[in-house]
Order: structure tokens, then C-alpha cells, then sequence
């Protein structure tokens, strides 16, 4: 059985979105919040598997509150529900350590295979998202996130994480003292805006799946 906490402002999706997923026998709403401000008063008590948050919420943004919730329970999974592809957003719900980001339209059947996939802690982006996300990432004329800045060599390091190397293996790997890939490592999620390893390796899982593809 997976727990959901559902945050969104307009109570209709809220309650449609509640009455979808408690349908599938395998899922389960265990709470609700219309603001940022009562997600965090509330989801630490229930500790849920999961948080599906809206971007955009009265008080604040899903975004921020992402990476509070996370800083709280490295444990949580989050996945961002939305109206809006914005690349910007995207990139900084994966950033925040999102499992996934998908958008309201999405059908049905399919927001429930996402919930599931990231309140097992897998992660995903459908496919609409990936592919707005990707075409940001890969264009260097629209590259100005924390990603323009990194070396080539810092673009390798952030690959192997991706792969889940050890720093020992990386230093292996790019012929490195252990040491010095620790302290590359560090600078790495530094440059990024990143407090974990695991959030790092998700945004290079992501530009390897989607890398060459239009």
C-alpha cells in the first residue's frame, strides 16, 4: 500500500484526484492541503509515502516546498503535478529532489502508474515534460541554469554519478585520487544548488535516457 498527501488549492481536483487514486486498491489518500503552509504542519505528523504537489500554490510554490519537505524526510517521495511545462520549473522540481513531474491532463490510468513508480522511489517525467526539459538541457543557447557553468570534466563526473559509482570506482575511472573525487563531488552539487548525491544522480539519469533524442 502506498500513502499519498495531495496539495493543491482548488478543492475539485483535490477531491477528483483523491477519488481516482483511492479507486486502485494499491494506493491510499491519507491526507489533503490547499497551501504550502499546511502541507508542512501536516505531512511530517503522517509521513506519508508520498507528496503529489501543484507548482503553484497561494501561499508559496510547490518547488520550495519540495525541498522542505525533503530536508525534513529525505524519505519522501514527491511527485509535482501541474498546468504548466515550464522548463524552468521542471528543472528545478528535479533540483528540489522530485521523483517525477507530470501534467494535469495526463489520462487517468496514467497518474496513477506515476504515483506509483515515484512512491516506490522510482523516479520518471512523462513524456511531454522529458521532452520540453531535455530540448532546455541539450541547447546551449538556452543552457543558463546552474548546468552552463560545469566543466567538462565536472559533466563526466555528474555522468558516473548518474551510473551510481562509488567515488572510489570514479576515481578509477577518471584516473583520480579517492580524495580528490570527493572533494570534485562535493564542488559538483555545490555548483548545482544540490544537497544530496541521489538528487544529482537523478538529473544525470535523466540527460542520459533523453540524450540525441528530438
Amino acid at each position: 500500500m502506498i500513502t499519498v498527501f495531495l496539495v493543491d488549492d482548488h478543492e475539485v481536483v483535490r477531491r477528483g484526484v483523491a477519488d481516482l487514486l483511492e479507486a486502485d486498491p494499491e494506493l491510499t489518500v491519507v491526507g489533503e492541503a490547499p497551501t504550502a503552509a499546511q502541507a508542512l504542519a501536516r505531512i511530517p505528523a503522517l509521513k506519508p509515502d508520498l507528496a503529489l504537489l501543484d507548482v503553484r500554490l497561494p501561499d508559496g510554490n510547490g518547488i520550495e516546498l519540495c525541498r522542505d519537505l525533503r530536508s525534513r524526510l529525505p524519505e519522501l517521495n514527491v511527485l509535482m503535478l501541474t498546468s504548466y511545462t515550464d522548463e524552468e520549473a521542471m528543472l528545478n522540481a528535479i533540483l528540489a529532489g522530485a521523483g517525477g513531474y507530470v501534467i494535469k491532463d495526463i489520462q487517468g490510468f496514467q497518474l496513477i502508474s506515476a504515483v506509483r513508480e515515484v512512491g516506490s522511489g522510482r523516479s520518471l517525467l512523462d513524456n511531454r515534460a522529458a521532452a520540453t526539459l531535455m530540448a532546455k538541457l541539450r541547447s546551449d543557447a538556452a543552457e543558463t541554469g546552474p548546468l552552463a557553468g560545469l566543466s567538462e570534466r565536472e559533466r563526466t563526473l555528474l555522468d558516473l554519478i548518474g551510473e551510481g559509482l562509488t567515488n572510489r570506482q570514479i576515481s578509477e575511472r577518471m584516473f583520480l585520487a579517492e580524495k580528490t573525487v570527493k572533494n570534485y563531488v562535493s564542488r559538483l552539487l555545490t555548483k548545482l544548488g544540490l544537497e544530496r548525491r541521489t538528487q544529482a544522480a537523478v538529473l544525470a539519469t535523466k540527460m542520459r535516457e533523453h540524450r540525441g533524442r528530438p
